[in-house]
Parts: structure tokens; sequence; C-alpha cells
């Protein structure tokens, strides 16, 4: 069963943002899976580090499109992007710590962190780039 699916309102008319979201959804539902099938811990690990370094690029690709578009929320959207990313480390360090609390933890939080981003910096930005 997958955490998170795609969903036509995710669509942002970019095509290669739209494809890292993609990506983005495919690696959280991955981990999920991995984590319903009680996967050893160094698969899980694999999973949560391929998260971690997807989000980083595609935050640094919406952040320059920002600074290009002179986009008046950039310094609250890039605030965001550097709490997301500490929040993804903390969940790594907590399963690294204890892979079944870690485990537990991982599942309620994987898909909350994408759809509230996504909802609320990712929609204002994409509506104000496909505006132009």
């Amino acid at each position: 069963m997958s955490l998170l699916q795609w969903k036509p309102e995710f669509s942002v008319g970019i095509d290669s943002m739209d494809h890292e979201h993609r990506e983005m959804i495919d690696l959280i539902n991955g981990t999920y899976e991995k984590l319903e099938a009680n996967s050893d811990a160094i698969q899980v690990e694999a999973c949560l580090g391929d998260i971690l370094s997807t989000i980083s690029m595609h935050f640094a690709l919406e952040e320059s499109l920002m600074r290009r578009s002179q986009y008046e929320e950039y310094q609250a959207h890039k605030n965001d992007h550097e709490e997301l990313l500490d929040q993804i480390r903390d969940l790594m360090d907590d399963f690294f710590a204890d892979p079944l609390a870690g485990a537990k933890r991982l599942e309620e939080s994987l898909s909350d962190w994408f759809a509230r981003h996504f909802s609320s910096f990712d929609a204002r930005l994409h509506g104000r780039l496909a505006a132009k």
C-alpha cells in the first residue's frame, strides 16, 4: 500500500518540478513499503539517504528559480526548506538510534511534511511561476 498518491493538483505545470515531486512521492512510498515489510535497518537507511539527497537537490532548484524570479516569499520558503531538511535529519537520527521507535515515527511523519509544504509554500510559488 502506498502512503502518498500523485494528484493532479500537485502538478505545477513545470515538467522538471512535477517530475521531481513524483520522484519524491515514489521515494517516500518506497521507504514506507520497506517499513511495512519490516526490512532490515540498512535498507531503510539507504532509502532515507535517497530521500534526503533528492529533496536537497529539489530545494536547491526551487531556490534558484525563486531567486531568478525575485520571488517575494523567497526567505520564508527557504527557511521552510531548512526546517524540513532538519526534520528529515532528525527522523534519520531517530531511526539510526532506535530502529523500532524510529520506524514508528517515520510512518507517522513521512507524508506529513510533503503535504504541508506542498499545500502551502509550493502551491503559492508554483502559482506565481505559472502566472509568468
